[in-house]
């Protein structure tokens, strides 16, 4: 590596083959390819050619696959019109995230791959696409679509400010209630903020979205407040009218392996990720030379992607079960594949191995599938790393909900019902910590949505609280 006479590293010779875990690996011209919009806008011209392909149909089967309900027929017949601002609004009146799921949403999985095109040529309509050039234009504006309602003097505080929480919150104060939206963290978003790809949403995406939600006016932020710390569910029960949780999935999974706690180049990939979408500076990240991921979903995925686009040479996932299994889709194992990213089946991790500190390898038992059971093979192999992420799966913290009332937990999650109440009077949740959540963001916004019209319902049925 050759080095200027200041000290610093010439710009057009990287440390790419550094060993170990290493910054500055790119150039800069690299980063910023690799880190492009993943799906760049559509210009005017070809958001028009897009729409007109829509067959604009009766019961459209896209509309029954989105999870929040959006008129996808009416919007897209809005930008064909010439009506992007029209479009944009349909958008928002059923999902006020509606532009960060145009960005993250697999609509390959939901509404483009029940669109009657993709059933009868294997090529849908953009839809995500549209939905994007819609939103787009409209928060290009810098203007709210919604008007509050008469102020109704109820308070409800939300507690998370996620997709959950952001769109419960929303509603909330678009239905005329004063809102007080917790955070534990500096910045609100959530996942949308912290854990998806960065080549996903550029441009600081996801806080000109939180800007456009609290736009609306009647919520008041508060950030730094974390459940179990210097937040108490009795606390807010005494001082609001109604709560909603929208806390996520705080915890991770451990390996249970040895050194996963002291090797250094071992670390949670959701903190990996957290840390890439706050730097400045993509070439001050180490990363490296040989990378491992464990886990079969979407955090395994963009750990390993931007991991490979860091400047790493090989990034190999191990996941546990097969192909069909993995939670990721599609096209997100074939955007890894593209990328150079090996994905190993039927590989369970069995030790890491160091040197020194310092990571050196990962050993993996092969398993056998037979009848849902996973069985020893009565082989290891090992793979080289210098960098192991454990994408193995988050978890509620569930001590933070307090001792004062009893939550219902199942399978690690808050139990809720269809209107997102928990068993406790007074108290939603939606979004990531509730039972038989998705763990999308569409999913979550539509949580918020419907816990804040349930609220509201709840409200509106009595002056009395609970």
């Amino acid at each position: 590596m050759l080095m200027q006479q200041d000290g610093t590293r010439s710009a057009d010779r990287p440390n790419r083959f550094a060993k170990g875990l290493a910054a500055d690996r790119l150039t800069s011209a690299e980063y910023a390819e690799n880190f492009a919009d993943l799906h760049p806008p559509l210009t005017t011209h070809e958001a028009f050619v897009e729409a007109e392909r829509c067959y604009f149909c009766h019961e459209p089967p896209c509309q029954k696959a989105c999870p929040t309900g959006i008129d996808i027929a009416m919007f897209i017949r809005q930008i064909a019109a010439g009506n992007a601002l029209g479009g944009a609004e349909t958008i928002f009146s059923a999902n006020v995230l509606g532009g960060m799921c145009a960005r993250v949403c697999p609509t390959e999985t939901l509404c483009e791959e029940a669109c009657v095109r993709e059933t009868a040529e294997g090529k849908p309509v953009k839809i995500g696409l549209l939905q994007r050039y819609a939103t787009d234009t409209m928060m290009g504006t810098g203007k709210q679509p919604f008007k509050r309602a008469p102020v109704t003097g109820r308070r409800i505080a939300v507690v998370g400010a996620g997709p959950a929480g952001l769109a419960c919150a929303h509603k909330l104060a678009e239905l005329g209630h004063e809102v007080t939206l917790f955070e534990a963290r500096d910045r609100l978003g959530g996942l949308n903020e912290y854990g998806i790809a960065a080549y996903k949403t550029v441009e600081g995406f996801a806080q000109k979205e939180v800007a456009f939600v609290l736009s609306i006016g009647g919520i008041e932020v508060r950030t730094g407040r974390r459940l179990g710390d210097n937040l108490d569910i009795a606390e807010l029960r005494r001082d609001y009218d109604a709560v909603f949780l929208g806390i996520g999935l705080a915890g991770v999974n451990k390996l249970r392996l040895a050194g996963e706690n002291s090797l250094q180049g071992v670390r949670d990939a959701v903190d990996f990720i957290a840390e890439l979408r706050q730097a400045g500076d993509l070439s001050s990240l180490p990363v490296g030379r040989k990378v491992v991921v464990i886990g079969g979903g979407m955090t395994a995925i963009d750990a390993a992607v931007q991991s490979k686009r860091l400047g790493a040479d090989e990034v190999t996932i191990v996941y546990r079960r097969g192909e069909a299994e993995m939670k990721a889709s599609d096209y997100e194992r074939e955007l890894a594949r593209n990328d150079g990213v090996l994905i190993r089946h039927f590989a369970v991790p069995k030790s890491l191995e160091g040197e020194a500190g310092n990571v050196t390898g990962l050993v993996c038992d092969r398993v056998i599938p037979k009848n849902g059971a996973l069985l020893p093979a009565g082989e290891s192999f090992r793979i080289e790393a210098d960098m192991v992420l454990s994408a193995i799966g988050q978890i509620l913290i569930a001590d933070r909900l307090g001792n004062t009332e009893s939550i219902e937990i199942a399978g690690g999650r808050i139990v809720v019902d269809a209107e997102r109440r928990t068993s406790v009077p007074g108290i939603w949740a939606g979004g990531d910590c509730v039972v038989d959540g998705e763990d999308l963001t569409v999913v979550a916004v539509e949580d918020g949505k419907q816990a804040a019209l349930s609220i509201d319902r709840s409200l509106g049925r009595s002056e009395e609280r609970w």
